[in-house]
């Protein structure tokens, strides 16, 4: 890439960083295109031929993005307030404008969320973002851990991956009431499966949290084991930690090939360090584990 086109790049990314950091500000044409350095004259056709959504929708499926990660997974948050945090002034504008996107209410969404929907309604910001948000790993992200041995208590996906949603409710709820929240405990996922390869009625994840106390079920199938200690590779992931799968290919086909290393008798795992929407999706991190021999 020239050196033109990479500092186009960079002040666009710089644009939509900026959105992701203030989502609940005034995302104004004329403020953005500051933000980027662009004219505001053309800022709006620039933006909408590089991601191929206008300012205007890329914003609004930002923020819906958003206001539905709270509505499914932050059951203390209020549905004026999430509707405020939106930019709508209303609770009933907001459940307009969910229905209209969802097709169910905010409340219904709350309660039974149609996760196929949800996936169609952010294909085109999931479109938008991987325009200039693909990450390149080089060696020099991959360092060599000794991880100690974690105990864990584990809540297993089995089936498609894209109703991973439904599961996490479920262990984000029986987190709560346990009171092993990601404050006071780690948040782990062990990949059993590859998505790519695996037929969806096959996939399986497992949920975990690390804690060494004795566990409490509460109406969930809740089992304990072990993320065992040893000699890793690890890849830092920030932003878009929902699809880890390009670092996973990373490792797999690039670093792993040409490291003369081996991979140990344990599936991949990932632990979660910071979540969205509780940061700016952008800066969520998870650290992806290769057990090596």
């Amino acid at each position: 890439m020239n050196a033109a086109l990479q500092n186009y790049h960079t002040r666009m990314q710089r644009a939509l960083d900026h959105i992701d950091q203030n989502l609940g500000d005034d995302l104004h044409l004329d403020a953005m295109s500051e933000v980027a350095a662009f004219s505001k004259y053309h800022f709006h056709r620039q933006f909408s031929a590089t991601f191929g959504l206008s300012l205007h929708r890329y914003v609004q499926l930002a923020r819906m993005k958003r206001a539905s990660y709270r509505l499914a997974f932050r059951d203390a948050t209020s549905v004026t307030d999430i509707a405020m945090d939106a930019g709508y002034e209303a609770p009933d504008a907001f459940a307009r404008a969910f229905r209209q996107r969802f097709g169910q209410s905010p409340s219904a969404f709350r309660k039974s969320p149609d996760w196929d929907s949800w996936l169609v309604a952010f294909g085109p910001l999931d479109d938008a973002r991987s325009k200039l948000m693909q990450k390149t790993f080089t060696s020099a992200d991959v360092t060599i851990r000794d991880v100690s041995t974690t105990p864990v208590a584990i809540m297993e996906h089995h089936g498609d991956p894209a109703t991973i949603g439904v599961t996490i409710q479920r262990f984000i709820a029986w987190r709560q009431a346990t009171g092993l929240t990601p404050k006071v405990s780690s948040t782990f996922n062990v990949f059993h499966s590859d998505p790519r390869t695996t037929p969806p009625a096959e996939y399986r994840m497992d949920l975990c949290v690390g804690t060494d106390r004795p566990v409490t079920a509460i109406g969930e199938r809740i089992e304990t084991g072990i993320i065992p200690g040893g000699r890793c590779a690890v890849l830092r992931v920030v932003g878009n930690t929902d699809n880890l799968e390009p670092a996973a290919l990373y490792l797999y086909r690039d670093w792993l090939p040409a490291s003369g290393e081996e991979a140990r008798d344990f599936p991949l795992y990932c632990q979660r360090l910071t979540f969205f929407p509780e940061v700016p999706e952008q800066e969520a991190v998870a650290e992806i584990f290769l057990p090596l021999k």
